[in-house]
């Protein structure tokens, strides 16, 4: 009797999805849900990485089941999209990198939701404590798995900053050592002594 709230908790919650996927240049991944009406879902994304210094950017779709577009986000470099079903179905949410030819897009998101159960269940003190707990700490993960990419992205960032900046200070130092040296052989040339016979 006890663990009845628990049980009921863990059939309403739809387990978090955290992926982490690579988007070819002039391709699109899809994904596909099975909700049924005033179930929710919730897709947060956000592009952590680009292959060939192409742009933190991807567009993003969602498609409901009769084959309508219901939401769409172009040349984004993070979103967060929900939506309550109206109709039963298999809805669909895409991501695609087809307006780039030559960047590879590094993305990560995360997938969560929640069954919706009816006004005629009562629900017990408990219980709704319990979903609201459970909402706050899916709100505080999802706000983790953010500053998680968003790190990843600014180390990337000052990586690629130090090694550039490290090849220009090699770069100055070999031609700091040509100058030199020129500078040598160009004063030695004034002082030898050309002997004239």
């Amino acid at each position: 009797m006890i663990l009845r709230p628990f049980l009921a908790l863990a059939a309403l919650a739809l387990p978090a999805l955290a992926h982490r996927i690579e988007v070819e240049p002039g391709q699109k991944e899809c994904y596909y849900e099975h909700l049924n009406p005033e179930d929710r879902m919730t897709v947060t994304y956000e592009v952590g990485g680009s292959s060939a210094g192409g742009h933190l950017d991807i567009d993003f779709y969602v498609i409901e089941p009769r084959g309508n577009v219901i939401y769409t986000s172009h040349k984004e470099p993070q979103g967060t999209f929900s939506l309550a079903a109206e109709i039963a179905g298999q809805y669909t949410y895409c991501f695609s990198n087809e307006m780039s030819s030559y960047s590879r897009k590094t993305l990560s998101f995360n997938v969560h939701g929640v069954l919706f159960l009816g006004e005629e269940e009562h629900i017990a003190p408990v219980e709704q404590e319990i979903r609201d707990l459970s909402s706050g700490l899916q709100m505080v993960k999802d706000e983790q798995a953010y500053l998680v990419v968003r790190e990843r992205v600014h180390r990337n960032t000052c990586e690629s900053t130090n090694s550039r900046v490290k090849w220009w200070a090699i770069v100055q130092i070999v031609i700091l050592l040509a100058v030199y040296a020129w500078n040598v052989h160009y004063l030695k040339s004034w002082f030898e002594v050309k002997r004239v016979l």
